[in-house]
């Protein structure tokens, strides 16, 4: 097995100078340097091919010793330096102080066909940033991210990637809904895998320990890596940077609107500098299409981090970054021009989100007003997101009057689909069909266009369950079942309807399946 290795992060940055492994604050540093924990019985339970493709590794690499060994954490590679990131963030909104690399350890990176990828393991062992915890992962969680980021990649949306899923042969204790009752759980191990695992909250931690030095070597690596494009570093380089990382930012929220996705933990520390989605930890995708939902139980309360606040968590992060970054630049002036650009760009983006959403190729003054009376609508009774808009893409002008009886499948009460409630829809789709009298394209075209940004498929977190519960009795076939079937989620995919559906009544109040903690 042999990787392309050219280590940068752990190279051009100042190291934390103790190779001890102990809890510590650690300053001055971007990294410390970390071996994985060896562990007892490692087992791969899943690889992808696309993603060993990407690395430039084959079917008969992942089948080797040293694959195991490596992506379990009990080898390391040649000519590498295994580190974990010192990183601070926002929580809920309160400054949490340093956090870091609590239990990722980056392997290091790996350049093949002009793409460079780190490897990161996840689950592998404590680091100088564990605080009071083991720095190990669970089996659950580890499905989830293995599964989510994938199927993320494969809907369009930007995203970090998965490589490989691991059994680590150890039994990992934890208390699953914070009540007090812990439980031995199988531990497990997920290789990572993105151009960058940098946060907003790497840059946030220099600044809130005022070293103005590390702040700017950070920032003038990242642009030379990852934002060569925007030239050498000045100040005027600082702004394009933080306006590029801005609109990034809002794209990915926006496909993340798109297709339901709530990601449960938007703290800073949890933002990628290059937007992508990274840390798949208590999220949840929308069943019923709700504004207000968040699937993290420790968000029950204040629901900060709801689906429909997602843009506006986006903005509010991007403001610590300007913070952080302010000691660079000394001026407000470009800051609020950048805030002002993601708000209107939120604006026009999530408009033409949605009338792509519709099929709609041309504006009209009152698409607004049709969107919003459409989710209006939607909150009327239980109705199923994904199933809707899927299933909208039948609907024509001719058939006008047999809006409800397309949708139908979509409602989880239909019973309620009577008196004012089936008035208000049906006076929406006449309103629909109206507006589609404007479009020039015929009714296959418009239906093949809404099925490219609608996806059929989604990793529903009662699908995600079934995988879970199966893989803890040894049975990995429902992994490998949704795997395939996320590879190509706008697809008809006939031979997987079973996962067309809404989620079944049983899985309405089960753990794992409507509310999630961040115990992983």
């Amino acid at each position: 097995m042999k990787l392309n290795i050219e280590d940068t992060f752990n190279k051009e940055l100042p190291a934390d100078p103790i190779l001890e492994n102990s809890r510590r604050q650690v300053e001055k540093a971007c990294f410390s340097f970390v071996h994985p924990k060896r562990t007892k019985n490692p087992e791969m339970m899943h690889v992808s091919p696309e993603m060993l493709d990407n690395l430039g590794l084959s079917k008969a690499d992942s089948e080797s010793e040293d694959f195991l060994k490596i992506f379990t954490g009990n080898a390391i590679l040649p000519n590498s330096k295994p580190y974990a990131m010192c990183y601070g963030g926002h929580q809920f909104g309160n400054w949490a102080g340093q956090l870091g690399d609590g239990r990722a350890i980056n392997l290091a990176e790996v350049v093949h066909n002009n793409q460079r990828w780190a490897l990161q393991l996840k689950g592998a062992g404590a680091t100088p940033y564990s605080r009071t915890a083991d720095g190990l992962a669970v089996l659950r969680s580890s499905i989830r991210e293995y599964l989510c980021s994938e199927a993320m990649h494969h809907l369009g949306v930007p995203t970090t990637r998965a490589l490989s899923l691991a059994l680590s042969g150890d039994q990992v204790m934890r208390d699953v809904m914070y009540n007090g009752n812990p439980e031995y759980e199988k531990g497990a191990i997920v290789c990572r895998v993105a151009p960058s695992f940098l946060r907003f909250g790497n840059y946030e931690i220099l600044a809130a320990r005022e070293d103005k030095t590390t702040l700017k070597i950070l920032v003038d690596y990242t642009i030379k890596h990852f934002f060569s494009h925007l030239g050498k570093p000045s100040k005027e380089t600082y702004i394009a940077f933080f306006s590029e990382v801005s609109q990034r930012t809002l794209e990915m929220i926006i496909h993340w609107q798109r297709v339901g996705f709530v990601h449960g933990v938007m703290n800073t520390d949890n933002l990628s500098i290059l937007g992508l989605t990274i840390d798949y930890g208590p999220y949840g995708w929308l069943e019923g299409f709700d504004f207000g939902w968040t699937p993290n139980t420790t968000d029950r309360q204040h629901k900060r981090y709801r689906y429909g606040n997602q843009p506006n968590i986006g903005l509010w992060n991007l403001y610590k970054l300007a913070n952080a970054l302010y000691p660079l630049i000394e001026d407000a002036k470009p800051f609020e021009a950048i805030f002002e650009a993601y708000k209107e760009g939120f604006q026009k983006q999530s408009l033409a989100m949605m009338r792509s959403k519709l099929g709609l190729l041309k504006e009209d003054d009152s698409d607004g007003s049709l969107i919003q009376e459409l989710e209006d609508n939607l909150l009327l009774t239980e109705t199923d997101m994904t199933i809707f808009f899927r299933k909208l893409s039948d609907f024509n002008i001719e058939n006008a009057s047999k809006g409800l009886e397309i949708v139908k499948d979509a409602f989880y009460v239909p019973s309620e689909i009577s008196g004012d409630i089936e008035t208000k829809w049906q006076a929406w789709f006449n309103r629909f069909a109206n507006r589609l009298k404007q479009e020039e394209t015929t009714f296959e075209a418009r239906k093949e266009k809404m099925n490219a940004v609608n996806p059929k498929y989604v990793l529903r977190n009662y699908m995600a369950q079934l995988a879970i519960d199966d893989a803890d009795k040894g049975d990995y076939k429902v992994i490998d079942e949704l795997f395939q079937l996320l590879k190509k989620p706008y697809e008809e995919q006939p031979e997987y309807e079973k996962w067309f559906a809404k989620r079944p009544e049983w899985a309405r109040h089960k753990v794992g399946c409507s509310m999630l903690s961040c115990s992983s």
